[in-house]
This record gives structure tokens, sequence and C-alpha cells, in this order.
């Protein structure tokens, strides 16, 4: 499976990164620089030798010969034995005008608690944009190569959502690295954790304008949608959403733009609390525009004409056995498609209405289709019907049966309603039936709302993989918040 490929492609660039910054922490990049501001009366003083570096605790670290630039004094720091050190810069009075607290560990690592930077954080400053491109990469070549049956899958939802996350991850984080190798005396380490611990809340400053687009483009079609239907709750899905989407953002801000002043250990429960708010909503907002991308392009989608066979999703029809625009759009769709391959190609594809017959129904959908493919001059030799199934997943499971029963391995599509064609094809791929689909074409105003309840559908049936997800990126970014706090 692609997706398990796409995870395994991580692990490694995730294994091969570690090792580069263990390999360049314990090669050529061994040593680590403190940063002390001074004040402005002690530099010049300072610059002139009337300054001192004193640690309580030499045994742990040895300060080398210091340099003063831009109102900082540049300290190297050699490490000598695990343990704490509290390092201070005295004037020639013997007052302290700067200090840092240092901590080296089991391996050697300096690790300073007043600017967050230590022994070979160059190299973690590197890989850590570069990881995020690479997973960027990795959604972006699945996603182009996702193609035929193979592209109706929950993991192409993912590739789509997930590629401009990971994408815009890497670039803000690269920019801050950046940022602290020029400077490291003006951007801190600590600075660099707060952009990687807020990464999912950029995100949503960055997507605001997309969001507040579909929304918008969501409330037009769905007020358009009332119009010609009852004011249901399925009829207002696009606005229910909607105004989801837009509290969402503003209840991000909310969170996000107030000062916190109070205890550190508060300080960082709301930390966590406001991470945690920004993953989920990042979550479902890049998987909402991952289904939004596969139902557009899925919709669009012209398969070859070189089909074996059609099959076509019932719904619904009149009690005349007439069939309703939606339904009929389907057949039509099917009736067009096979015409063109046969005019291209001179191949002549079987036909399989497919749909059992409803408690209000005066017989099976299939049945009804057949009469109509009929009287549009279709051959009843090249219909076969499917008349047992209840919903899609059996219409695809029981008419997969008429195809392996006629040609094994032929080449299949299914016709529906354009906002119905991916969902659709996730349910082939479920039953075993490699397929592409073509979507009939619908209102502009009913298609937004109508695919929304499909976006849910597909949710719905995977609500506990995506817990699961959830719970992980959860887990990542509390961590990190906890960890980089």
């Amino acid at each position: 499976m692609t997706a398990d490929r796409a995870l395994k492609q991580i692990i490694v660039c995730a294994a091969a990164l570690i090792a580069f910054c263990v390999i360049c922490r314990f090669t050529v990049l061994n040593s680590y620089t403190a940063y002390i501001p001074l004040p402005p009366s002690s530099g010049e003083a300072a610059q002139n030798g009337g300054a001192s570096v004193e640690v309580d605790a030499p045994e742990v670290v040895n300060p080398g010969k210091t340099q003063i630039r831009d109102g900082y004094m540049e300290i190297p720091i050699e490490p000598a034995h695990a343990g704490e050190s509290f390092l201070s810069v005295k004037d020639a009075h013997g007052e302290s005008i700067g200090s840092s607290f240092l901590e080296v560990g089991p391996l050697g690592t300096v690790y300073d608690h007043s600017s967050g930077g230590f022994t070979g954080d160059k190299a973690v400053l590197l890989a850590v944009p570069v990881f995020w491109l690479l997973v960027s990469a990795i959604m972006l070549w699945h996603l182009m190569k996702a193609k035929g049956p193979a592209f109706y899958s929950y993991a192409t939802i993912y590739y789509a959502g997930f590629f401009l996350f990971s994408l815009s991850s890497g670039l803000v984080i690269g920019y801050a690295g950046i940022q602290h190798m020029r400077n490291p005396r003006d951007y801190s380490m600590f600075m660099v954790y707060d952009v990687i611990k807020g990464a999912s809340f950029r995100f949503m400053f960055l997507s605001a304008p997309l969001v507040a687009a579909f929304a918008l483009s969501m409330i037009v079609s769905n007020i358009a949608l009332l119009r010609h239907e009852k004011p249901r709750i399925q009829n207002v899905l696009g606005i229910l959403i909607s105004i989801l989407l837009i509290a969402g953002e503003v209840l991000g801000w909310v969170l996000f733009s107030g000062d916190f002043e109070g205890p550190e250990t508060m300080g960082r429960i709301l930390e966590t609390i406001q991470n945690t708010y920004a993953t989920v909503f990042v979550y479902f907002e890049c998987m909402l525009m991952g289904a939004v991308y596969c139902g557009i392009r899925s919709a669009r989608h012209l398969p070859a004409r070189d089909q074996d066979f059609i099959v076509i999703l019932g719904c619904w029809f009149r009690k005349d056995g007439s069939l309703p625009p939606l339904l009929k759009g389907r057949v039509d769709r099917a009736i067009a498609f096979w015409k063109q391959q046969k005019e291209e190609s001179g191949k002549e594809a079987i036909l399989i209405p497919s749909g059992g017959q409803g408690r209000n129904e005066s017989m099976p959908e299939a049945e009804a289709m057949k009469r109509y493919l009929l009287s549009q001059g279709m051959s009843e030799d090249l219909i076969r019907p499917e008349d047992q199934s209840a919903n899609t997943y059996q219409n695809m499971e029981f008419s997969g049966r008429i195809v392996r029963r006629i040609k094994p391995g032929g080449k299949v599509i299914y016709a529906t309603t354009n906002y119905h064609v991916f969902r659709s094809g996730v349910w082939a791929g479920l039953a075993g039936l490699p397929a592409e689909g073509i979507g009939s074409s619908t209102k502009w105003w009913f298609w937004p709302n109508a695919f929304m309840r499909e976006v849910i559908g597909l949710f719905k049936n995977r609500w506990k993989q995506e817990l699961v997800f959830l719970i992980l990126l959860l887990a990542f970014f509390g961590t990190l918040s906890i960890v980089l706090g």
C-alpha cells in the first residue's frame, strides 16, 4: 500500500536526520558558545578588559577566551564533567553584569538554560526543517502518483491535506533556524522553540484567508440551496461547518493573542492547551482540505475510454418507475461515456445498473435504470442488472461479482453524481473492485452541501483510526510544549 510506503519513507528520513545530528554533534559541532548580553554602561569597560568570567563549578565547565561584539560577550565553553554550573560575568568592581546557567549531560553536551542553546544545535536547526520539507515532498510525490483506482483512498486525503501543513512548517521553522544561525545573540534558541511549538497555530494563521474564503462560499451556496430545498439539518451542513471554521479561527486568535503573567507551571499548562487546541483544529482543517481536493479532482476526472464495464450506482426513483434528475443524470453520464468510447475505440462496455429495492420502491433501482437504458436505445445484451444491493458498498461488492463472472480482471468505471465520486471509489476499493469514477453534474448550489455530507460519511467510517492518529499528534505537540517550555 502507498500509505505504508510513505510511512516507511518518513521513518527512514527521520532516522537518517537523527543519525546526521548525532554524527555532527560528536565531530564538527562538539563545542558550545554562550552569549551573555552586557549592559550598555558596561560594554566599553568590558571591551577594555574590565570584565572577568567566573564559574561556581570549574570541575563541570571551563570558559575559554572571550570576545565582545555588538553588546554581547561570547564565551567558548568546554565541558569537563556532567553536572551544573552557574556562569557569571563581573566588572572590574566584582559586580555581576551578566550570567548564565549551564548544564552538562553525561555525553558532554552543554545546555544553556538562559538561551536554550546546546552543543550541536545547528545540526538540529538544519535537520528539523529538512525533515518537514522531506515529509512535504513525500506527500506530494505520493499524491501525484495516486492515479486510477489507487487515487480513491483515505491515504490520498492525508497526502493532499498534510502536504501543505508539512511545507509551511518546514519553511517557517527553516526561517527561524536561519535567523538564529545568522544572529544567535539576538535570536535565541528559545525563539526557535516557540516557532516549532507553534507550528500548528502558524498554519492556522497562514491558512486563515483560505478558510475564510471557503466558509464564505459554503454559506453562499447553502443560502441558495435553502431557497430551493426545505430547511432540514442535512441542508444546512455548509452553514454549520462554516460557522465552526470561522469560530475555530477566532478562538485560536483569542487563545494565542494574550500575554500570560503568572507561575511558570500555569504558563506551561496554558501553552499546552493552546498547542493542543491548534493541533486539533489544524488536523481537521487539513483533513477537510484534503477531502475537498480529492472530491473536486475525482469529480473532474476522465478515465481512459477502454473500459469493459460501467457500473451505474442507483438511488431513489419515482413511484411510476421514471427517473428523477439525480438518478437520470447518473445513467445519462454512463450512456454518454459508453457512446464516446464506442465512437473512439469501437469497444462496447457492459452496463451494470446497480441497486436493490427499497421499502417504498415499486421495483429494484437496477430495474428502473435498465428500463431507462432500453428507452435510450441501449442493447439489452449489454445490460447486466445488479438488483440486491442496499448501499454503496454492496453496489461495488455485488457488481464486482458480476465483473469477475464475465471477465475477471476487466477494467471497470462507475457512474454516480459528482459529489459522490470520491467516496464511492473508496467503497469500491474496500469491496475489492478496482474502479475509477465519472460524475454527473448537479446544480452549483447543491454540490457543496451534498459533498459535505460525503466528507462526514467518509470520516464517520474511520472515526477510530482518526482518533488514534489525532491522539498521536496531540501527544507529539503536547510533549513539545512540556519539553521545550
